[in-house]
């Protein structure tokens, strides 16, 4: 009798292990998955209008202080550094006339379409050379010495081969962009782990497949930066290309702004040409560049959306 009453508690406690260990293992991964929950909530206006708004615009106002501070002092000649109302008074006169936003768009749709064909060049480049051991040693180096020339260097030959015309245009931004875009995807593809490419090369993700769904998810870190790098050189080269090659057929675009203030000396014009340069500038970031690196970061948890 005994015996049997020990032979029945010892199957209770064997048949209850495997239950505790299963509701332990519930409670583990309850707690994980409330570790792992993130409450969304919406930013009030206040907080946004202090964290974001609020500091661009105290900085404006402090250059726009110490600037008519340095006009009051008398620092330099008044054809020299024009006040901040003289530069005002341009970009009213230019508003006005109705060329200002001429002047943006000429130059804005040159480097946007210039920027579109090195993506469509450089992305495929960028693989090539990241996937083919050969051509990675054949290109690989000349992409990076591209990349740290000049891009100006480029203007006088495009000049002479293709003419004072948009094409000449293309050509020096298409110089200046290609390199920083495939140098940035194949430093992505270097950074993947090779566990994944494995594992995708086992899930039947070869080729072109194993491109689109292994790769280039897995780069995307490091070909944004060279996206946002390659755009950087798209606008430097237009602005360079638009300085030195001047013809009626070219149109007004900002760096023909800079030269005529330069050619007639009037320094509110130049400054007037470099905020719009800055602006621009500023305001592709912001609205294409910054929402993709936060959209990247936060696809890999490494941004938690408010």
């Amino acid at each position: 009798m005994a015996s049997t009453e020990t032979t029945a508690k010892g199957s209770a406690a064997g048949n209850s292990a495997p239950q505790d260990a299963d509701r332990d293992m519930a409670g583990l991964e309850a707690g994980l998955d409330a570790l792992d929950a993130v409450r969304v909530t919406r930013t009030p206006v206040r907080q946004v209008l202090v964290q974001k708004v609020l500091p661009p615009v105290v900085a404006v106002a402090l250059v726009l202080i110490i600037w008519q501070i340095l006009i009051w002092a008398k620092v330099t000649d008044d054809y020299k550094l024009p006040s901040p109302a003289h530069v005002w008074d341009e970009v009213s006169n230019a508003w006005a006339q109705g060329t200002l936003l001429g002047y943006i768009w000429t130059s804005v749709s040159r480097g946007l379409l210039g920027f579109l064909l090195a993506l469509v060049i450089g992305t495929p480049l960028g693989l090539l050379v990241s996937r083919v051991k050969v051509v990675r040693a054949a290109i690989g180096p000349v992409l990076s010495g591209l990349q740290s020339l000049p891009s100006v260097a480029w203007v006088p030959p495009a000049v002479i081969w293709l003419g004072l015309d948009d094409r000449m245009m293309y050509a020096v931004i298409l110089l200046g962009a290609v390199p920083s875009i495939a140098n940035g995807l194949v430093a992505g593809v270097d950074q993947i782990p090779p566990l994944h490419l494995r594992a995708g090369q086992t899930l039947g993700a070869t080729g072109l497949r194993g491109t689109w769904h292994i790769v280039l998810p897995a780069s995307l870190p490091g070909y944004l930066a060279g996206l946002k790098q390659g755009w950087a050189f798209s606008w430097r080269s237009l602005m360079a290309a638009e300085i030195i090659a001047s013809s009626p057929d070219l149109g007004v675009g900002l760096g023909q702004l800079l030269e005529q203030g330069r050619e007639t000396s009037s320094m509110s014009m130049v400054f007037l040409a470099i905020f719009l340069i800055l602006i621009v500038g500023i305001a592709i970031d912001l609205l294409i560049f910054s929402p993709l690196e936060r959209w990247v970061l936060r696809s890999r948890g490494l941004l938690v959306k408010s």
